[in-house]
């Protein structure tokens, strides 16, 4: 199945929610008026698009309107498609990695999110293109979450660096660090405690594991991705505000997006926060990871 039948089926709650919606406001040869506009921001809305950014993109629209760019209701969706995609800079969502020695990730997110299993996906994507992967397992505090991510590693085939259950989480890193440069490897993937905003002392371990990694690997960490559920819609967006208040946040990985008919969350992120979704979890397997690419989810999310 290629990406955008994986992102079709992925999308199909949202593509229902949309579609029907759209179909019911925007009718092939009638023209635009305010009742259709009325009623495709009612649409954008249910599926959380976001208050500021369907207001945002309802004023494109309407410009395009009052310009003459479009006159019939048909001709809305492909519009409106066009204008969403050119938000997302192609540059913004790309891995950066490193020039020399393993690149860094740190991914964080909060407990039931998905962050586990999102870190075994991007490990096998990893994979997939040819890397050597090593996972750090730094979530030390949640009972049970080293030895799920112990799991992860052996059905992906990649190495895992580990200490005990309640084990300093900054002297995983150190040790995941030493073994990522010590055995050569590509990618270093590492997995931190789950986490509130609210929660000081776990952001204070967030700090520290940064430390460590830039202590010993030149440049790092080279990306630090945030998981979010795509099922919770706009709390999301309030996730990632908070994130970035506290972490310098380069990307995120939307989980959970098959069972979402909040699709469009991921306008709202980029829109409002200007964090690019780098890639979306499509499914329960290691395999249900995609790299995010605008014009193929919005192709998908819009298809009949």
């Amino acid at each position: 199945m290629g990406i955008f039948d994986r992102l079709k089926k992925g999308l199909s709650r949202t593509r229902e929610k949309i579609s029907s919606s759209f179909r019911s406001v925007l009718r092939i040869g009638r023209s635009i008026d305010q009742d259709t506009l009325s009623l495709l921001e009612d649409s954008m809305l249910a599926a959380d698009f976001g208050p500021a950014t369907t207001e945002k993109l309802m004023g494109v629209v309407r410009n395009g309107w009052k310009s003459g760019e479009i006159s019939e209701e048909q001709e809305i969706a492909e519009y409106l498609q066009q204008h969403i995609i050119d938000l997302w800079p192609e540059e913004d969502r790309r891995i950066h990695f490193a020039d020399s020695g393993p690149t860094v990730i740190l991914v964080t997110g909060i407990n039931g999110s998905g962050k586990t299993t999102s870190i075994a996906k991007l490990g096998k994507y990893f994979v997939d293109q040819g890397k050597k992967v090593i996972l750090g397992a730094c979530d030390t505090y949640r009972a049970a979450a080293v030895e799920q991510l112990s799991i992860w590693s052996e059905r992906i085939g990649v190495q895992i660096v580990k200490h005990d259950q309640g084990a300093d989480p900054g002297a995983v890193a150190y040790d995941a660090c030493e073994a990522g440069v010590a055995r050569n490897a590509d990618i270093l993937l590492v997995d931190t405690a789950g986490r509130l905003h609210t929660q000081d002392h776990l952001m204070r371990e967030l700090a520290k594991i940064q430390k460590v990694v830039q202590r010993k690997i030149p440049g790092a960490p080279h990306e630090v991705l945030l998981v979010l559920d795509a099922t919770i819609g706009q709390n999301a967006v309030i996730q990632a505000r908070q994130f970035s208040e506290h972490v310098s946040v380069s990307g995120i990985i939307l989980a959970k997006l098959d069972g979402s008919a909040k699709g469009g969350i991921v306008v709202g992120i980029q829109d409002e926060l200007k964090v690019p979704v780098k890639f979306v979890g499509l499914g329960e397997t290691p395999a249900d990871l995609e790299p995010f690419d605008p014009a193929t989810f919005m192709e998908a999310m819009f298809a009949e």
